[in-house]
């Protein structure tokens, strides 16, 4: 069943998320919002009694690694290849003031 939307619901919503319209155009998003229910109404038409629900619509596995630690890089060759460093980190510009 289809909702016919006012200027009052979209007030009220717009109220939530702190959006200021005028009548025009809360009577305009108003017929747009019937017009989108409307639309959505259609899905209700589609037969969906033998599709799975679904989580994602791509068949998707698993391609996490094992969690094991292993050395990657030593710590004094990265040292060795950045510009400047203090105690075994690396100095960066400020970025913020």
């Amino acid at each position: 069943m289809t909702h016919q939307f006012t200027k009052d619901d979209v007030f009220y919503y717009a109220n939530f998320a702190r959006i200021a319209f005028s009548d025009e155009e809360a009577e305009q998003y108003a017929e747009m919002l019937s017009e989108l229910d409307k639309f959505a109404e259609r899905f209700e038409e589609v037969d969906t009694t033998h599709v799975e629900p679904m989580t994602h619509p791509l068949h998707q596995i698993n391609v996490l690694r094992e969690d094991v630690p292993t050395e990657i890089l030593d710590r004094d060759d990265m040292l060795a290849s950045v510009k400047e460093h203090e105690d075994g980190m690396i100095k960066v510009p400020n970025i913020l003031s």
